[in-house]
């Protein structure tokens, strides 16, 4: 994922990806202090078994990176929340959260390298890598609605308008949007693709002639929005196009080793993302963690508290099929590859088969009673 460039994580470097710090994390106790954090959730009066939590325990240090530094997205803002409400530690896990810079190749090597353990990879992304002969595996996803929108003007009422227009992008072209517009009736080879900046009131000001820009649902729109302007918000998945929101990935070694603790980081993280949600006082309360996670001075809470409700209000209008939140659709990741293989991203000899093996929705059935997520773990 690639999001806005306004949050203090920006002054994070490089030297971060290498994983040569963690930025903050959990202990294993299953009493964390974090528990008892001024507003927070009081810790489970129940507790997981003795064996659990050794088996638990032996997993050792485990480190998560994020998807984009701490913004308070789905895959984020829960895991910096399951820290610091000391659900990790309720689960006897010791959790050290990483912030990614959106390179989802660099972030798919360090979890195939062991340099991480668990991480948010949309599935797209992660057909890519194992295409590339990266080793990762997908274990979760909230919904089939991706993040990537097409961003125009009001005078723009159909998508066919754009035909000879200028689009922006940010260096490269989502192919759900591409895919979109060629459902839609565009002639895309007819567009003007340009590669714009960080800066979304270039399509209001429709300066240099733009007529529309790729985004995310929950980042462009939302600070257009907070700087008085109005476009209209094009997403794929009403055409029918493949995507995915708030997917994890997990270094294949690590979960067969740990099995019970990638259960567990899972198990948490959704009820981070329960409390998260819950209500407009415990939103708050979770982008204070992320804010204070990314060194608070700079983080626009006001933004990352859109995102954060735009992103859990576009899973809750796209639920999985048959699936309870975080369950994969295998079926989904068949049309994401077809996809993928229409706009030549990935080689024929990934079949389909193949790339519904690189997903596995195990770590999930075994955390919910039908829809009801256990907690804590047995």
């Amino acid at each position: 994922m690639r999001f806005s460039r306004t949050d203090a994580c920006s002054a994070l470097t490089a030297a971060v990806l290498v994983l040569g710090v963690a930025a903050c994390g959990s202990g294993g106790s299953s009493s964390s202090a974090g528990s008892a954090g001024a507003g927070g959730a009081a810790a489970s009066a129940a507790t997981i078994s003795a064996a659990r939590c050794a088996e638990n325990r032996a997993a050792g240090k485990i480190t998560y990176i994020s998807g984009y530094y701490f913004q308070s997205s789905a895959s984020i803002l829960e895991y910096v929340a399951a820290s610091k409400l000391g659900y990790f530690g309720d689960e006897c896990l010791n959790v050290a959260l990483v912030p990614g810079n959106g390179d989802t190749a660099q972030e798919s090597k360090l979890l195939a390298s062991g340099q991480a353990d668990v991480g948010a990879l949309a599935e797209q992304d992660l057909i890519q890598a194992r295409a590339n002969g990266i080793d990762v595996d997908g274990i979760s996803s909230y919904s089939n609605a991706g993040l990537d929108v097409l961003m125009t003007n009001p005078d723009i009422t159909k998508l066919t308008q754009l035909d000879g227009k200028i689009v922006g992008d940010k260096g490269y072209f989502p192919a759900a949007v591409e895919a979109m517009l060629i459902k839609a009736g565009v002639s895309f080879s007819s567009l003007h693709v340009v590669k714009e900046g960080y800066d979304p009131t270039v399509l209001p000001r429709h300066a240099g002639g733009l007529e529309a820009l790729t985004g995310f649902v929950s980042n462009e729109p939302n600070q257009l929005k907070a700087a008085g302007y109005q476009v209209t918000v094009w997403q794929p998945v009403k055409y029918g196009i493949p995507s995915s929101l708030g997917a994890m990935a997990v270094n294949p070694a690590f979960a067969t080793a740990h099995p019970t603790a990638v259960q567990d980081i899972l198990r948490a993280a959704l009820h981070a993302y329960a409390y998260c949600s819950s209500s407009a006082a415990h939103v708050s309360q979770c982008v204070g963690y992320a804010a204070a996670a990314s060194g608070g001075a700079t983080y626009d809470t006001k933004l990352n508290t859109a995102i954060w409700n735009t992103e859990t209000s576009v899973v809750a209008a796209n639920p999985t099929p048959g699936q309870p939140l975080g369950g994969i659709d295998l079926a989904n990741v068949g049309a994401i590859t077809d996809m993928l293989h229409q706009f030549k991203i990935v080689p024929a000899s990934v079949t389909l088969a193949t790339a519904e093996s690189w997903f596995g929705d195990s770590y999930i059935k075994a955390i919910y009673h039908g829809d009801t997520l256990s907690w804590p773990a047995p």
